[in-house]
């Protein structure tokens, strides 16, 4: 941008900055402005001045947004005008505030609030060779604009990427929106250092998911299982579909599901009365029992209504109930599997902490009997404790 007249240089020390003079108390300026809140955030502002120039049409766009955002309000486009050439050559950025509200609906049956207060804040710029200048400029607002609360208007709102990073991992954890934001907050240090509301959180987690899905929740599934077997050679899954191609029934097992149905295979319990997803498919886990007692993944399997067999086991309703954390009946395909992933990954580090428990404690012998201190020996803890 270049702060230049068709003759003179405009120095920055020439350029008018808002008013920053006021008493204690809400004062507002000739502009409309709490001067108090003001005072916090004028010293880097630049007010448009008649006689400024710039090098593209953007350049002027993003200048005013910026001044808009740091003196609180929102700007759009007015009017715009192209010359003989058909190149533009005119426009009018305003006040999002600026104009009339025209309704069919008569006043006193209205229930949605309206912006249009007929705000006569606005810049007028004209092309000059190949340059921009602004040729008019309007200060003042017909309303109280507040720096401190510009973040809150929608056209001033946007995630950074690492907004976006954090709700993306927190989403594949299953941290539910609301927590995510708050966290978020947190490390912003305060609602008032953030540049987005909690509803562009969801929007954006919101359009993440429907994006994985693009291609149809049964085609997510099918590309997320083939990226699996990718990266580990061990993993199995197996897809039938009907005459029509819909998914009827789905089996899928990892690599460390399949090497613990090696060593804990000899008793399987298969439940099928776990939830229905949105498809009507229940969710039915092979589980079995690992060496300290705890309840195991061996496999699991999305299986149609229509050919269930129902069955349950208390084993089975401990292990659903450890599901319950993970997914619940509004789950998509794609996100049940995810969601599985980590349900295993978490029981995983369970049996993990088990095992270095037990390497590093020992459950002392109730007697002097040698069978007893074998026992001691051969078990882990948890399952010595039963003897």
């Amino acid at each position: 941008m270049d702060y230049l007249q068709e003759n003179n240089a405009i120095d920055l020390k020439d350029i008018n900055l808002l008013e920053e003079d006021g008493d204690s108390g809400t004062i507002l300026d000739e502009e409309g402005i709490d001067k108090e809140d003001n005072e916090k955030h004028s010293e880097d502002v630049v007010s448009p001045c008649v006689g400024m120039y710039f090098d593209s049409v953007d350049d002027v766009k993003k200048f005013y947004k910026e001044y808009a955002i740091k003196s609180g309000f929102r700007t759009r486009i007015r009017t715009s005008r192209k010359d003989d050439d058909n190149q533009l050559c005119y426009f009018k950025l305003v006040c999002s505030r600026e104009g009339k509200c025209v309704s069919s609906i008569p006043p006193e049956m209205k229930t949605l609030p309206t912006q249009r207060k007929q705000c006569p804040a606005c810049i007028t710029v004209v092309r000059r060779e190949d340059k921009w200048m602004i040729s008019n400029v309007v200060h003042e607002h017909n309303h109280d604009v507040s720096p401190s609360k510009s973040r809150l208007i929608r056209g001033n709102r946007k995630l950074n990427m690492q907004a976006k990073r954090t709700l993306d991992i927190n989403d594949e954890a299953g941290v539910r929106i609301h927590k995510s934001f708050l966290s978020l907050v947190c490390d912003a240090g305060g609602f008032e250092n953030l540049h987005f509301v909690e509803r562009d959180a969801r929007n954006y987690i919101g359009q993440q998911r429907r994006a994985l899905g693009k291609e149809g929740d049964g085609q997510a599934l099918l590309n997320h299982f083939s990226s699996m077997r990718e990266l580990n050679k061990d993993f199995f899954f197996e897809i039938d579909v009907d005459v029509d191609n819909r998914i009827t029934n789905i089996f899928w097992a990892d690599g460390r599901s399949r090497a613990a149905c090696a060593d804990f295979g000899d008793i399987v319990s298969f439940d099928t009365t776990y939830l229905t997803n949105k498809y009507d498919m229940p969710f039915a886990p092979f589980v079995g029992v690992n060496h300290h007692g705890q309840s195991i993944l061996l496999g699991c399997e999305l299986i149609c209504a229509e050919d269930t067999c129902m069955s349950t086991t208390q084993r089975s309703e401990r292990m659903n109930a450890f599901f319950d954390g993970f997914i619940n009946s509004t789950t998509t395909l794609q996100q049940f599997v995810v969601q599985y992933d980590n349900a295993l990954r978490s029981k995983a580090e369970k049996e993990c902490k088990s095992d270095f428990a037990s390497a590093n404690t020992t459950l002392p012998c109730g007697s002097q009997s040698f069978i007893e201190r074998q026992f001691q020996d051969e078990y882990t803890d948890a399952k010595f404790g039963e003897v």
